[in-house]
């Protein structure tokens, strides 16, 4: 634990030392979710590196679990993390973090399988990765709230933050520059940062902050980890087909998982109050700013996930195509063309956080989602195929309001809770992050899903006969889950060539037919319907979220920051102005 003395000079205004601490844990924080969404637009090259088919029966599972097990660990495991922080260091937890995702990013660059022991050998070491990751991001709202006086915090924390939430859009654009020069370079990119930052962050980083010394609680951490992640994993399932639905809600392996994640989630809950040194300290929720301000933030990430999502599908399976580039290209296009949305982030986040310092959180985060329900109503009364300049507005909007909710929101959660809690409160803020994320793609997917089951066989079934299909294989093809075109078009494939490609029935068609089969606007125009249908509903649906998210943080109080206190006598105090403005 740091002296007196330490956290007075890192709270000086002219220190050095929380200048290093913004920048290391903001590079931290940036590869890391870099990292979670990298892999995302470089599928295609991915599974052509390794071999492996990603939509042939069998393998969607091997596609799932690349996407999604990242953020399944990140957000089981930052609570825990957090608390750990809390006990032992929160610099020593967040070094350890750098190290452990520096040697997994190596051993993900060096894959040395093909076919399903390649894709199995990346699952685990991206596993491995979110774990390292995990602790980045559990830890580094913490050190910078020790590091910052309160009159920087905002603008310190929104800085990081911004950076960490615009780095899952630029590993989108990163991904499909990486992909096209070699399937490994989207692994090699992590490890001189990786390897950099780790060296770096033991050399200079210090414990300032209070610890908590206490023992580990196995029975919460059990209990969390195998309910957070057997609701996860229902939720993952839930959008694969299953006996002849289109998702996988009826599923009794999804159903027992939904339902036995939740029991374990309430017993959770009632054993935390009940044990002396809980991980997941639920007394933190009787701060009002703390309790609304994860409110607006879980139901905030579902809403971002949602649009993430739903936009590289509209552009890569509808937009791009219908201007003529092909679906290999869509991935990287894409990815260049949801830049206005990065943008407005790193806009709107450090300059609202510096305002917030001075004039209170609650207004610019309040504005901000009410800013991101607008831009959702724009995105919502679009046509299918829109005018780019007005859809980049939208997603500059988007961006600017999601900026000015992030940090003053971060900067108002870290500032309400003890010192000694600040890691373990950093990591509960994460979890609702991340588990909003993970929960906006069961949901977003769903959605559309279901969308384009209710009339996309039928239009199939007859543009495929209006084309020469022999009406077999046009019924065969059309009858295929929805979730298979879906990933096709999300994967830059394209969706007609991958449906008919089992049959051979390209090969016996004229020319013609082909060309027009396979080109770039049949498809596209084929589900325009129902496709927009599928988007009307997960608009409306995070345009709702965001406005509860908007009353959720107006609701959170009053909240004026106190001058960092160095001493337990005046920490008590802290903490006991912080219940008094909760009651």
């Amino acid at each position: 634990m740091g002296s007196v003395d330490d956290r007075e000079r890192a709270h000086e205004g002219n220190g050095r030392y929380k200048w290093v601490a913004l920048s290391n844990t903001t590079m931290g924080v940036l590869i890391a979710t870099i990292d979670s969404s990298i892999v995302i637009i470089s599928l295609p090259a991915i599974f052509r590196g390794i071999g492996l088919d990603p939509l042939a029966p069998g393998n969607i599972g091997y596609l799932l679990w690349m996407i999604l097990g990242y953020l399944l660990v990140s957000a089981v495991l930052v609570v825990a993390l957090g608390r750990l922080g809390d006990m032992f260091g929160r610099v020593r937890m967040y070094n350890a973090g750098f190290a452990i995702f520096a040697a997994a990013s190596i051993a993900l660059s060096l894959d040395p399988f093909k076919g399903g022991g390649g894709a199995l050998w990346l699952i685990g070491f991206r596993i491995v990765q979110a774990v390292g990751g995990s602790m980045l991001t559990a830890n580094s709202a913490a050190i910078l709230t020790d590091a910052f006086p309160a009159r920087q915090r905002g603008m310190a924390l929104g800085i990081n933050q911004i950076t960490a939430l615009a780095g899952q859009f630029i590993g989108l654009l990163a991904g499909g520059l990486l992909a096209a020069i070699d399937w490994r370079a989207v692994f090699w990119v992590s490890v001189p940062i990786g390897v950099a930052g780790t060296a770096w962050s033991y050399r200079s980083l210090r414990e300032i902050g209070s610890r908590r010394p206490g023992r580990i609680d196995w029975v919460g951490n059990l209990t969390f980890t195998a309910g957070a992640g057997a609701l996860l994993v229902g939720i993952t399932y839930g959008i694969q087909p299953y006996g002849g639905h289109s998702t996988g809600w009826t599923n009794p392996y999804v159903l027992g998982a939904l339902g036995g994640g939740l029991a374990l989630l309430v017993t959770f809950c009632v054993t935390e109050t009940r044990i002396r040194e809980p991980m997941f300290e639920l007394g933190l929720f009787r701060i009002r700013a703390f309790a609304a301000g994860n409110l607006a933030a879980l139901l905030t990430a579902i809403a971002r996930g949602g649009l993430q999502f739903t936009l590289i599908m509209w552009l890569q399976g509808m937009w791009l195509p219908l201007r003529g580039y092909d679906f290999e290209r869509t991935p990287l296009w894409a990815g260049i063309f949801m830049l206005p949305l990065t943008i407005g982030f790193l806009l709107g986040g450090p300059i609202s956080g510096w305002l917030s310092d001075r004039f209170g959180a609650r207004l610019f985060a309040t504005t901000g989602l009410l800013v991101v329900a607008g831009a959702f109503v724009g995105l919502l009364l679009l046509p299918v195929d829109f005018p780019y300049p007005v859809f980049a507005a939208m997603l500059l909007l988007s961006g600017l309001g999601q900026g000015m909710f992030a940090a003053p929101n971060t900067s108002a959660i870290m500032g309400s809770v003890p010192p000694d809690q600040r890691g373990v409160a950093s990591g509960m803020r994460s979890t609702f992050q991340n588990s909003g994320t993970a929960l906006s793609i069961g949901l977003s997917f769903s959605l559309m899903i279901t969308g384009l089951a209710g009339s996309l066989p039928g239009a199939l079934d007859s543009g495929l006969r209006a084309h020469g299909v022999p009406a077999g294989t046009a019924a065969q093809a059309a009858n295929l889950p929805p979730v298979s075109s879906l990933f096709a078009t999300f994967l830059g494939n394209n969706p007609i060539g991958h449906l008919l490609a089992p049959s051979g029935v390209l090969r016996t068609l004229p020319a013609g037919d082909v060309h027009t089969l396979t080109g770039t606007r049949f498809f596209p125009t084929l589900v325009t319907g129902p496709f927009h249908h599928g988007l009307v509903t997960v608009f409306t649906v995070a345009t709702v979220l965001a406005l509860v998210g908007a009353l959720a943080s107006a609701l959170r109080g009053r909240h004026r920051r106190t001058a960092p206190s160095a001493g337990p006598d005046a920490r008590k105090g802290e903490q006991t102005r912080s219940e008094a403005r909760s009651s």
